[in-house]
């Protein structure tokens, strides 16, 4: 009998991982770290992973300053207009998706590069997260329709009865933070903060500061990109203006069926779905988007000053 062959074994690419390098570009809304991002990809022939909550989501585009296809051409970029805001995309499957696609990239690169301003999303990636319970989706949405039926402020109340705590460390101005905390302990009868102060938790925390990477078996070196308050502050207004002759307006329009998903509850559109209700003027609406973009500007400088930059 004809000797029978043997399939040839699967070749894989043998790499160290501590060689690698994950360069994260960080920094406020519109201080232009894609373009820096894109001109470090470019120098170093690798791709960009966006680290952005928003930009993910397909159906978001002029309202996210998606980078523009001219841009996405210059560069391979993962984690661009690849779910649906119908999906529930969280902190937690960004660090598994990314972290695939680190491990793709590194294949044949000894660098990648990550660009983005979601705090969380960045810290998932070079930190990982704490293990907090799912939440039934029953819950969540309960929790969702309260925020809409009672504003910020009964979603505040409502949380703080449960947890008075949370506003001595947790954010009492971001909805989405708190609608979380709320579902967390409405869930497990106990405080966001109970499955956030392990001894792992103490030891990430230090290991940020000091400027080291968690359990992370590559390298990762920040890159910070700033600028003075008032020019940033001028580059948020400009930005706004150019959305809204982009065609916001119509964008948002569009989206309006479904203000109720957590992925639209993101300024710029939530002004305008004010402003279709007859809540606001269309002015007002504009001018909220800029002040509510410059506050959420601030509390990235805020969330970035922690991090030990080279």
């Amino acid at each position: 009998m004809p000797e029978k062959k043997q399939m040839a074994p699967k070749r894989t690419h043998q790499f160290n991982m501590a060689e690698k390098e994950c360069i994260i570009v960080v920094g406020p809304t519109a201080v232009g770290k894609t373009a820096e991002a894109i001109k470090i990809a470019t120098a170093l022939k690798t791709d960009i992973i966006s680290a952005d909550s928003r930009q993910c989501y397909k159906e978001m585009k002029i309202g996210v300053a998606r980078p523009s296809d001219a841009e996405l051409s210059m560069v391979r970029h993962h984690f661009i207009a690849n779910h649906s805001i119908h999906e529930n995309i969280t902190a937690a499957s960004f660090e598994k998706e990314a972290l695939a696609c680190l491990d793709m990239i590194f294949q044949d690169h000894d660098q990648a590069v990550v660009c983005g301003g979601t705090g969380l999303y960045i810290k998932a990636l070079a930190e990982g997260l704490d293990e907090i319970p799912e939440v039934p989706i029953a819950l969540r949405n309960e929790v969702i329709s309260l925020h809409q039926d009672k504003g910020v402020e009964g979603l505040r109340d409502a949380l703080l009865s449960l947890d008075p705590l949370f506003g001595l460390h947790g954010d009492i101005h971001n909805p989405n933070r708190m609608m979380r905390a709320l579902e967390v302990i409405m869930h497990t009868g106990f405080p966001i903060a109970h499955y956030q102060k392990g001894v792992a938790q103490k030891h990430q925390v230090e290991d940020q500061l000091s400027g080291a990477v968690g359990k992370r078996n590559f390298k990762i070196r920040y890159q910070l990109i700033q600028l003075p308050r008032e020019d940033l502050y001028t580059r948020i207004n400009n930005r706004v203006n150019m959305m809204m002759a982009e065609g916001l307006e119509d964008e948002a329009r569009s989206l309006f069926a479904f203000k109720h998903l957590t992925a639209l509850q993101t300024v710029g559109y939530k002004e305008l779905f004010d402003f279709f209700e007859g809540k606001c003027s269309r002015e007002d609406a504009i001018e909220k988007i800029k002040q509510h973009t410059r506050n959420y500007a601030k509390r990235q400088i805020t969330w970035f000053s922690r991090l030990s930059i080279n």
